[in-house]
């Protein structure tokens, strides 16, 4: 199946029916068998149907044997989820080149919908992706780290943290804030993005449905629950995202996520593969167009001198002469 077939068909069903688009939540779904050798049928069944579809999502410099083998272990997990969901979910975390691994990338169930999630790793990683940012620094002030943040003060002394690595996690103390800047092509530093603990539960309680969904049925099974310093430190890195360049894949990984967060299907916000590689391909032209008016001057050879031809002397004729 060709990828712009899979779009076409899903922006089809999202015009005439939000059946399979909107997923339905807690419609009844066939459970797939807890067996060992029954879920890898079921996988095996999966990836032989779809895998075309997720290679042609895939960027070019992702390794297509390096992301199926860290989704293989997730499919099972989403077996009470939508088909369609789970479709989607896979096509979208490939359209971005983030390993589902939990490291880049997370796929999950929420409440039968399986949802693309990307950590704060993949948000950086898409930063590097995009040439317009050479560095970030994130981390998580606790109580006994000594630290200072003037922001008036020019970059790099307006911010230093200077955490007490020997530390027990005891003496360390309740997380204060975290922070994330980055240095920028061309040697700018951004300005520093700060979440206090307060401003993530803030955010949480407020805008997270998965975390309001979890408390509602007493499962408490949200990243906001599990992993809270990662979506802290996220919560800085999304804020900080705000203050440098962004590529059109950065923009379109904010709207991905919000479309999880509005119940719309995250695959239709998702950058298609064929823009991605254009806007990348024009910024490595304009990058290489100011390199080449930044080169010196081409010294010009000097030139060799050889033996000049005297001119033949006049003879001096007698004006007198007549």
């Amino acid at each position: 199946m060709a990828l712009t077939s899979l779009k076409e068909r899903v922006q089809a069903k999202a015009s005439a029916s939000h059946d399979d688009i909107e997923h339905s939540r807690g419609e009844d779904v066939e459970e797939t068998p807890a067996g060992h050798d029954a879920q890898s049928a079921v996988v095996a069944e999966w990836l032989g149907r779809y895998r075309a579809d997720v290679e042609a999502s895939l960027p070019k410099h992702i390794s297509a044997d390096l992301f199926f083998a860290a989704l293989r272990p997730v499919l099972p997990k989403l077996r009470r989820c939508t088909p369609a969901s789970v479709l989607q979910s896979v096509i979208t975390c490939a359209r971005f080149g983030l390993i589902p691994d939990g490291q880049q990338a997370v796929i999950t169930s929420d409440d039968r919908i399986a949802t693309f999630v990307a950590t704060y790793h993949g948000y950086v990683e898409l930063m590097y992706r995009s040439g317009l940012v050479k560095s970030v620094v994130t981390g998580l002030v606790f109580e006994g780290d000594e630290w200072s943040w003037e922001p008036t003060a020019p970059a790099p002394l307006d911010f230093t943290h200077r955490p007490d690595v020997l530390a027990s996690k005891k003496d360390r103390g309740e997380p204060l804030f975290a922070y994330a800047f980055a240095w920028l092509d061309g040697g700018a530093r951004s300005a520093v993005a700060v979440v206090t603990r307060e401003d993530a539960e803030e955010i949480r309680d407020d805008f997270s449905r998965a975390y309001q969904r979890a408390e509602e049925n007493g499962q408490k099974n949200s990243f906001w629950h599990t992993r809270f310093s990662d979506m802290h430190l996220k919560t800085a890195v999304r804020r900080m995202a705000k203050l440098v360049p962004k590529s059109a894949e950065l923009r379109a990984l904010v709207e991905v996520e919000q479309a999880a967060e509005d119940g719309r299907p995250q695959i239709l916000a998702a950058i298609a593969p064929e823009t991605a590689a254009l806007e990348a391909e024009a910024r490595q032209a304009g990058t290489a167009a100011e390199a080449s008016q930044d080169q010196p001057p081409v010294p010009r050879l000097p030139v060799k001198k050889g033996r000049v031809r005297a001119k033949p002397r006049r003879r001096n004729r007698d004006r007198n002469r007549r």
